[in-house]
């Protein structure tokens, strides 16, 4: 790893924004002595390198710069200051059909590509069959791309891009569309390039796929480079920027090392925290009701994101209305497919709650080690009891928030059996 694949050296993006069309066309034409534009910077003073042979991810929340980064080292997108080296030849799999002609058979898009790529016809006809093996779109390949669905559409994609022998692949969350045997049929190759000495530059918000894959990650924040380290130092600092607890203001340097101060947070609601899902189902008799509730990770820190493994906390304030006898406090988490994987609730656990008056608050945490596979779940939460027989909903927030658990190791099945495996001659 010694050779510098890719190297970026105080690299500025900016973007003119003007509030009327004319006003560009008069800037353009220079009819203008005053600045008729503000100015954006989608970069701002960012250097990073990138060595032969490592996988290096990019995160960051929406609006960060990570696709424009990733534009300008592929030559789509130019600087307005700065400077760039690249060593090696670079295949991308930026936006979904870009480089395609929508009119075109699937077969007609991989020599168009690979001819823009360099290739002569003869180089792209010997690594034809190993394209269309790793597509595996059939007949489709000879029908016009614009009648594909979007998951054949990036399996043709990234089958041209992993086999015109890159030495640099550049991949921007395309491997959010297709089935889950087809991703991992692509980390799978992820796995071979690693191996063969090849350079992955990775933009994803798949945090567990960044954390597996990554040997070395970059945080960008409103275009500039917040810091860079491993995967679980920077998943850990996107996650306390996720809920507001990195200063970006107070940054004393935005160099290599940047100095971040944290907010406290103090006297904040938990679900303030959190993005709540705004589709959530919110039903019951509201005789008792759930006003706040969040997560806490193993470091003490409100987040949504858990590492596999670890031990967090779900907590929710339950405020009541009326005098209720042994209200029972439940917990579920469903998959995004809204199938439930697990749950709980205080009856279940024998947890006596007694009484509780019209008034009165009640402060219910759930602890628990994280043993879901890695992926995104959805969290509900609820109230209920009975009144005699009657069973009760007293409040219940379905898919209320989402969780995602951060797994550099998943198994089969909705969850880990932590097995330990020994083998011996017999």
């Amino acid at each position: 790893m010694d050779r510098e694949a890719i190297r970026l050296e105080h690299i500025t993006k900016i973007y003119k924004l003007y509030n009327r069309n004319r006003d560009r066309l008069k800037d353009a034409l220079g009819l203008t002595r005053k600045k008729c534009y503000s100015e954006h910077y989608a970069l701002k003073d960012v250097s990073m390198t990138i060595r032969q042979g490592e996988t290096v991810g990019i995160i960051g929340v929406n609006g960060s710069g990570k696709s424009t980064i990733l534009k300008i080292i592929t030559g789509v997108l130019g600087t307005t200051d700065g400077k760039m080296k690249i060593e090696g030849r670079i295949s991308a799999l930026l936006e979904l059909g870009a480089g395609f002609n929508m009119e075109y058979t699937g077969l007609e898009n991989v020599y168009l590509n690979g001819t823009m790529l360099g290739f002569s016809e003869k180089e792209i006809e010997e690594r034809l069959q190993d394209i269309l093996d790793f597509a595996d779109i059939g007949e489709f390949i000879h029908q016009p791309v614009k009648t594909y669905s979007s998951g054949m559409f990036v399996r043709l994609a990234f089958a041209v891009a992993i086999n015109i022998d890159p030495e640099i692949l550049i991949v921007d969350e395309a491997l959010s569309v297709g089935d889950v045997f087809f991703q991992a049929k692509c980390y799978h190759k992820f796995e071979e390039f690693k191996k063969l000495g090849k350079t992955i530059l990775f933009v994803s918000h798949d945090l567990t796929s960044i954390a597996k894959y990554c040997d070395r990650v970059v945080l960008l924040h409103k275009g500039v480079k917040l810091a860079e380290g491993s995967p679980k130092d920077m998943v850990n600092m996107y996650k306390k920027l996720l809920v507001h607890q990195l200063d970006e203001e107070t940054l004393e340097d935005v160099g290599q090392k940047s100095e971040i101060h944290r907010h406290t947070l103090e006297g904040k609601a938990w679900k303030d925290h959190f993005e709540v899902n705004p589709a959530l189902l919110d039903y019951g008799e509201k005789q008792a009701e759930i006003v706040d509730f969040g997560i806490i990770d193993q470091y003490g820190q409100f987040s949504s994101i858990i590492e596999k493994g670890s031990e967090c906390q779900v907590k929710a304030k339950v405020s009541f209305y009326s005098r209720i006898k042994d209200p029972i406090f439940t917990i579920t988490i469903r998959n995004k497919q809204g199938t439930d994987i697990t749950g709980t609730n205080s009856m279940f656990e024998r947890v006596e709650t007694g009484v509780v008056e019209a008034g009165e608050t009640r402060i219910v945490t759930y602890t628990q080690r994280i043993d879901l596979q890695g992926g995104d779940y959805l969290l509900s939460l609820g109230c209920t009891g009975y009144a005699g027989d009657e069973f009760k909903v007293y409040h219940r927030l379905y898919d209320l928030i989402g969780l995602t658990v951060l797994s550099s190791k998943d198994t089969v099945g909705f969850y880990d059996m932590n097995t330990v495996i020994t083998v011996e001659k017999g």
